[in-house]
């Protein structure tokens, strides 16, 4: 790799790593497991790095939505797992937030693959529906009905009080 190619790539993964680790936390459940998709997705970034260097992080969320899908569909991935909670640096009690927040991971666990990445994408990455339909290699049709229908399902699960306090 070329050496100004590196130092982009280096400073890409220093301003956007805090980021792009939230993002493939609320993907998997998991720190560990989120550690590992990111690492997986940066490893595929750097490959193409040239080619890519305009827009990285719409390459790494791609990267990391289509990994954890293959993920979602392995056999080896189990449906019971135990969720931790986010990890929480503040000082204030939280304890309502963080419950809101297990709630609604346990309830978006239930969710298919596209429609709980739909709403990752759309709410926790607040990116506007035509870049989720390119994510997601699908139109801003399919998103918004994706949408629709998981945001419904989801009310089925934990009600519109718990809803809405998530989405805050």
């Amino acid at each position: 790799m070329h050496p100004d190619h590196q130092r982009d790539f280096t400073e890409f993964v220093v301003r956007r790593s805090d980021s792009l680790i939230r993002l493939a936390y609320v993907l998997t459940n998991d720190q560990h497991a989120a550690e590992d998709l990111l690492q997986t997705a940066l490893a595929k970034t750097v490959a193409h790095w040239r080619r890519i260097r305009d827009n990285p992080e719409a390459y790494v969320r791609r990267v990391m939505y289509h990994e954890q899908v293959g993920r979602w569909r392995s056999p080896r991935w189990g449906r019971e797992r135990v969720l931790e909670a986010p990890p929480d640096h503040g000082v204030a009690d939280r304890t309502g937030e963080v419950e809101t927040r297990i709630t609604l991971a346990e309830a978006l666990r239930i969710l298919p693959a596209r429609k709980r990445a739909v709403l990752v994408l759309r709410y926790y990455e607040d990116l506007p529906e035509s870049e989720v339909a390119k994510i997601m290699g699908c139109s801003v049709g399919t998103v918004r009905s994706q949408t629709h229908q998981a945001v419904g399902r989801l009310r089925e699960l934990v009600g519109e009080t718990v809803l809405l306090e998530g989405l805050q």
